[in-house]
């Protein structure tokens, strides 16, 4: 897997515009999860948004066809990056301050059984995936289920498209390094 990097999109739809008081705890936890996860063992790159500080975009930000823009502010939650491995990303997913954000998802985000809420691929190491294709990987996902081309940390495949267990306790590890990092 050396030369190749696990892309990843992630995607959600807020309870209430992004200003509001119900979307408060997200706002203040959102730059120190971005923080910990650009320090976390394993991370590559991730994409920023047009217009904000911070990286610059990978490409016109564009959503699936599933968002409804509900909430009428033209905004939903969605991150694009990238990373040495499965394991690095798992660590960082459930572990740290993305954990804690990811445990009270449930306040934040309209529960969607039908929708998922990432979508993970293989991408050749100095490719950087951009925002349209990572929606089209989504949707695929979405339409097909897990694939190759298109799958979950529950189903996931290697850069060859072979069936991929993730080694726990490599997780455990990167999670503890990043940790120790903190």
């Amino acid at each position: 897997m050396r030369d190749h990097r696990l892309a990843v999109y992630t995607f959600n739809q807020f309870v209430a515009p992004y200003q509001s008081d119900r979307i408060r705890g997200f706002r203040e936890a959102e730059p120190g999860t971005f923080l910990a996860i650009e320090n976390a063992e394993g991370f590559v790159a991730r994409s920023g948004y047009e217009g904000e500080e911070g990286p610059s975009s990978w490409g016109e930000q564009v959503f699936p066809h599933c968002w409804t823009n509900s909430n009428g502010d033209g905004w939903a939650p969605s991150t694009l990056s990238l990373w040495a491995s499965l394991e690095a990303l798992m660590a960082a997913t459930y572990q740290g301050p993305h954990g804690r954000a990811l445990r009270n998802g449930k306040d934040w985000h309209v529960p969607a059984d039908h929708i998922p809420e990432y979508v993970l691929w293989w991408v050749a190491e100095g490719d950087t995936p951009d925002w349209a294709e990572a929606v089209g990987r989504f949707e695929e996902l979405m339409e097909n289920g897990p694939n190759p081309r298109a799958f979950t940390f529950k189903t996931a495949f290697d850069p060859i498209g072979k069936p991929y267990k993730p080694d726990v306790a490599r997780m455990k590890d990167l999670a503890r390094q990043t940790a120790q990092k903190s």
